[in-house]
């Protein structure tokens, strides 16, 4: 069942909304749109590229993922409002190790939610600030961290 589960989830997820089998999705905090589909696979934000109108700098036919998250999260029928406040936070570095697994599987066993030692996430309301305009920037942390050392 362990090798049938990412199959199934991305067979579900792949169709609807791109998935990239990341193992840490965060679709709900997102607006419903897969940050991994970024060409700079950026999770906390756009980068400082997006265009006049609202598409990507590395490929300009594409509309800013973030652009879209950003409007999904307002404007999505079905989306409950305790998931669109969750566009503001701040979400941890990708574990590059969870790439190919269900992230149900590491939902349920907490996988998803571990950071490297020392990476503290905030939010925008725990920082005091509440100025819609801040926008959050990517963790760049050292090279040698669990998530980004070389595959054994």
């Amino acid at each position: 069942m362990p090798k049938l589960l990412p199959i199934v989830e991305h067979a579900i997820k792949g169709p609807v909304w791109d998935c990239r089998l990341c193992g840490q999705c965060v679709l709900h905090s997102t607006g419903m749109t897969c940050p991994m589909t970024c060409p700079k696979t950026l999770r906390n934000g756009p980068c400082g590229g997006v265009r006049e109108n609202g598409h990507c700098e590395v490929v300009p036919e594409m509309r800013c993922v973030w652009v879209k998250a950003e409007d999904r999260s307002r404007n999505l029928p079905l989306l409950p409002r305790s998931w669109r406040e969750h566009i503001h936070d701040l979400r941890p570095p990708v574990n590059n190790q969870l790439e190919g697994d269900a992230s149900w599987t590491n939902l349920l066993t907490g996988r998803d939610r571990r950071t490297p030692a020392g990476w503290q996430g905030v939010t925008l309301e725990s920082t005091g600030d509440s100025d819609p305009e801040m926008s959050l920037v990517e963790y760049e942390g050292p090279l040698e961290t669990p998530f980004h050392s070389p595959r054994r």
